[in-house]
């Protein structure tokens, strides 16, 4: 059975955690405390779940969601990631993570950042442009009509092969970007950041229902991106 393998288990390591339980495959989390901080978690997912280390994150894998402060980014096993697709679930908040230099001029991403440091591994930027509960709430199987999409990113073609089929497992479909390069067209403060997926941008995003956003619909935000 394939696993999914989840360096960081906060809202969107959870909610993917659940996603992948529910579509049979095998999940391995973990976070900076220690395997032990997630017995909650595990027990709650089931026998298809269970804690390790990062580095045993990484070594079950046949994909792997890295899904940490940018801040923390360096601290990410790069070793047991070679050869493995990574999906870059990361955000740059300066207010959280401290200034970046390279991503303040943008002459990088923040999963570009992350490659850099995972130079064996195949990046792709996946999940981050969605709110956790719109990510729980509106995956659809195969084939459903009301099936929403979400941007990837990524600089090879293998990398992103394997995040579409990861995608389609867990719900959804996937609309290609480019090289990460080009992942800024979903970072915050884009159109393409979270507001596809809001029922009503006035109301608080905990208390939205969501709404699903086709592929057609994520292309066109994508499209009204500017630096």
């Amino acid at each position: 059975m394939a696993t999914l393998g989840l360096i960081g288990s906060g809202n969107i390591g959870g909610t993917l955690a659940r996603l992948a339980v529910n579509a049979g495959l095998d999940v391995v989390l973990s976070n900076s405390r220690g395997p032990e901080t997630l017995a909650g978690l595990v027990a709650e997912l089931g026998a298809g779940a269970r804690a390790g280390t990062p580095a045993q994150a990484a070594e079950a894998g046949d994909w792997v969601v890295v899904t940490v402060p940018l801040k923390a980014y360096l601290q990410i096993p790069a070793a047991p990631l070679a050869g493995r697709t990574v999906l870059d679930t990361n955000n740059y908040y300066p207010q959280r993570d401290g200034h970046f230099a390279r991503l303040d001029s943008g002459e990088t991403t923040s999963s570009g950042l992350l490659q850099e440091h995972l130079a064996g591994a195949h990046v792709v930027k996946a999940f981050n442009n969605i709110y956790f509960g719109h990510l729980a709430s509106l995956a659809r199987p195969a084939g459903a009509p009301d099936r929403t999409a979400l941007p990837i990113a990524g600089d090879d073609t293998t990398g992103k092969e394997r995040a579409v089929a990861l995608l389609d497992v867990l719900g959804f479909d996937a609309v290609d970007v480019g090289a990460l390069a080009e992942s800024w067209r979903f970072q915050p403060d884009t159109p393409a950041y979270g507001l596809p997926y809001l029922k009503d941008p006035k109301t608080a995003l905990n208390e939205d229902p969501g709404q699903p956003a086709d592929a057609a619909t994520v292309r066109r935000a994508l499209a009204a991106a500017t630096r």
